[in-house]
């Protein structure tokens, strides 16, 4: 397809992590919804899973510029954002989706295996800030969209996730104060907190090893649908949003975190099936 760089009409949406899970449905979505209206620029580290996502989007009528990135590496999360404005022109909005789950108590840990606890914060925190501060000027000259996905994980700590958690909760640090920051900037910092999504997230990400987990630790019976938790997502998106929490547990955990905080974290703990709970 034949794309003009330069036509200001078109939202431009980078979106990270995009080869698979909530970033590929969010693209799929947004073509859905804005078609020839719309550029994505997608990345994640699959070429393959990225090329099927932009043909689909593509068969919707959208622009696509796929860009292979593994956002723990800051040169390659400048690159994906020079390479979208030296594409197309601008940016209106861009969603940092691209992370890594993983399941392991601390105890398990090895000291010569707690590398993979800084790779996890590089791929969750610094992909979001890298790619953050690099977009930074461009969405403000559009007074344009940052969507954080980050997890209930980054509301509430999960027992079994240490790692995780820890680097969504710095998640959410960040792009609190950035909102606060860019208030008069007219940029909108929308936080998404998903809870048990049915993705292959889980399956992908480490274990106490540091190794792929191959298994959730979580239970998924009630697991929310990952086009639901896309929708919501593109919903707080569009109305500018400050945060989507989507599951009634939740809303109610983070409130009772502040007056109940043994409930809560009974609450933690059946979320994570018997055999990986501590002994």
């Amino acid at each position: 397809m034949t794309v003009s760089p330069h036509n200001d009409a078109l939202q431009v949406v980078v979106i990270t992590g995009a080869s698979d899970g909530i970033g590929a449905e969010m693209a799929r979505q947004l073509a859905q919804r804005h078609g020839a209206g719309l550029a994505l620029v997608l990345a994640a580290r699959s070429l393959a899973g990225l090329q099927s996502t932009a043909e689909h989007c593509q068969g919707l009528g959208a622009q696509c510029l796929v860009v292979v990135t593994d956002v723990s590496v800051q040169d390659q999360c400048r690159a994906l954002i020079a390479q979208a404005v030296e594409h197309f022109g601008h940016i209106d909005t861009l969603v940092n989706n691209a992370g890594v789950s993983a399941q392991a108590l601390l105890q398990d840990v090895a000291a010569d295996d707690l590398q993979w606890y800084e790779r996890l914060m590089q791929i969750n925190l610094w992909g979001s800030v890298w790619c953050t501060h690099a977009a930074l000027p461009y969405l403000k000259a559009r007074k344009g969209r940052i969507v954080a996905v980050s997890s209930l994980a980054g509301l509430i700590g999960v027992p079994g996730r240490t790692a995780y958690s820890a680097s969504k909760f710095a998640m959410t640090g960040f792009f609190e104060a950035l909102r606060a920051e860019l208030v008069h900037a007219g940029v909108s910092v929308t936080v998404a907190y998903p809870g048990v999504v049915l993705t292959q997230i889980r399956y992908h990400g480490y274990n106490a090893k540091g190794e792929r987990a191959g298994h959730s630790g979580l239970r998924e019976d009630g697991a929310m649908a990952v086009g639901h938790c896309v929708r919501l997502i593109v919903t707080g998106m569009q109305d500018r949003q400050r945060e989507v929490v989507m599951t009634t547990t939740g809303k109610i955990g983070r409130f009772l975190k502040l007056i109940a905080p043994g409930l809560v974290e009974r609450m933690a703990m059946n979320a994570l099936k018997d055999e990986v709970k501590p002994r």
